[in-house]
């Protein structure tokens, strides 16, 4: 684990991505692991303020590219202040959503073209990229569903409060990056009870860690 280990968790709306990270980090810390759990939009004071625009919807006029690029900004700061100094210290590192989202949201979805996103995330990422990426998937409308609960009586951010066809098209559009980017990707059935949910991340992220060490042990001639 010397050059530590990114996991991104990407998904729709009450996928439950924040419990089921805060559930993976108390198993890793379990097994000797350092874990950094972050989030986007966020992880740093100046992503968070940025994050509270984003989720308000003070910045929804001014366009999916312009939103695109408040999140790639959060990003930057996100990645140099809070990421990539805990993979260099060889954490684990936990990020509730990462660029799929914006891949997602503001381009499948958005319309922002792929040459545009392309840009920015060259700009922002700088070769900073997810070991694994954990897509939570469910169906759009269970979904609302759990993020009402969650809510209670506050209301819905920007993204929830759209329309449920808008959030199926989002759920496709996860699938469509999995089935694109395999090797990086996995997808978990969330629909399902949050412990056998739990289980299937467990192993999945327990597996990848395994690997990558053991690839990194082989990288380095067997010496540690």
């Amino acid at each position: 684990m010397k050059g530590g280990f990114f996991a991104t968790f990407e998904g729709g709306e009450g996928s439950g991505k924040t419990t089921q990270i805060g559930k993976l980090a108390v198993t890793l810390r379990e097994r000797g692991h350092t874990v950094c759990l972050t989030r986007e939009p966020g992880g740093t004071p100046a992503a968070d303020a940025l994050r509270e625009i984003l989720l308000s919807g003070r910045a929804k006029d001014l366009g999916a590219e312009t939103e695109a690029l408040l999140f790639a900004a959060g990003r930057r700061d996100h990645i140099e202040g809070v990421i990539l100094p805990a993979l260099q210290r060889g954490e684990v590192v936990l990020c509730d959503r990462f660029h799929d989202s914006t891949r997602v949201y503001q381009g499948n979805v958005g319309g922002v073209a792929p040459e545009a996103l392309a840009v920015m995330e060259a700009a922002t990422l700088e070769g900073v990229a997810p070991d694994l990426t954990v897509i939570l998937d469910i169906p759009a409308e269970v979904g609302l569903r759990r993020a009402g609960l969650r809510r209670g009586d506050a209301l819905a951010d920007r993204f929830e409060s759209e329309p449920k066809a808008l959030h199926e098209q989002r759920r496709a559009a996860f699938l469509q990056i999995a089935a694109r980017e395999p090797k990086r990707c996995v997808v978990i059935d969330a629909n399902r009870d949050a412990e056998i949910v739990e289980a299937d991340i467990r192993a999945a992220v327990l597996e990848r860690i395994a690997s990558s060490a053991e690839n990194d042990t082989e990288a380095k001639g067997g010496v540690e």
